[in-house]
């Protein structure tokens, strides 16, 4: 073996590996806070009795979690523009990754909520409250503090995931790391830096989220 690393041939390219790490970051937050709100909102209506808001979540759900998510990111990409509408690569990477989180969001929600035992519920409504107040005080705690594990695993699985908008031309993490290996040609140097970059922000992550579960569920227990 007579390969030479020289890990130092990339050094100058840091700006764009800082600037690779920032838009990742970015993707990933506003994705993150776009798909759970969304999720929120599809997860109440497929658990709605009314079969006109059931139905479309359902179909929603369904249609993503069982198709690509890079088919996904091309039809909003390649696909809009057929019919008038031009993204850049950026936006249209936020909006494929949101409804993709959507639909994985909506269904880790659903789950949180159906796991709330009906007799909560039931004594929520004879104390008086409204559906909107049961669900807020005595059904929204529990439900989070079931899924969140499972909801902050989603959120780094996204954060790796914004690895495939690289082939739209958006300039994350992993496409940065594809223009400085088209440089260089310094190929194992490039991606092993690139992979322990990852695995530090998903650890970081981690730390974060187990962090947040801390502070909200574990300080603030059900009584």
């Amino acid at each position: 073996m007579n390969y030479s690393f020289k890990f130092g041939a990339i050094w100058k390219y840091q700006d764009q590996i800082l600037e690779g790490i920032v838009l990742t970051l970015q993707l990933s937050i506003v994705t993150m806070i776009m798909g759970l709100a969304i999720g929120l909102l599809v997860a109440l209506a497929g658990s709605s009795p009314r079969r006109t808001l059931r139905l479309p979540a359902q179909i929603y759900v369904e249609a993503i979690r069982n198709t690509p998510l890079l088919v996904q990111l091309f039809i909003v990409f390649f696909g809009l523009p057929s019919i008038g509408i031009k993204l850049g690569a950026n936006t249209a990477a936020v909006i494929a990754l949101t409804i993709n989180m959507g639909a994985y969001g909506a269904e880790i929600i659903r789950a949180g909520i159906e796991s709330v035992r009906r007799h909560q519920i039931e004594a929520g409504r004879a104390l008086g409250l409204t559906a909107y107040q049961t669900f807020r005080h005595v059904v929204l705690f529990q439900a989070m503090k079931a899924i969140y594990p499972s909801l902050a695993s989603q959120f780094v699985l996204l954060m790796l995931a914004t690895s495939i908008v690289s082939a739209i031309g958006a300039s994350e993490l992993f496409h940065q790391g594809a223009f400085i290996e088209s440089r260089t040609y310094r190929s194992f140097e490039v991606y092993t830096l690139i992979t322990l970059t990852y695995l530090l922000i998903t650890l970081g992550l981690r730390t974060v989220f187990a962090g947040i579960y801390w502070v909200i569920f574990v300080r603030r227990p059900v009584r």
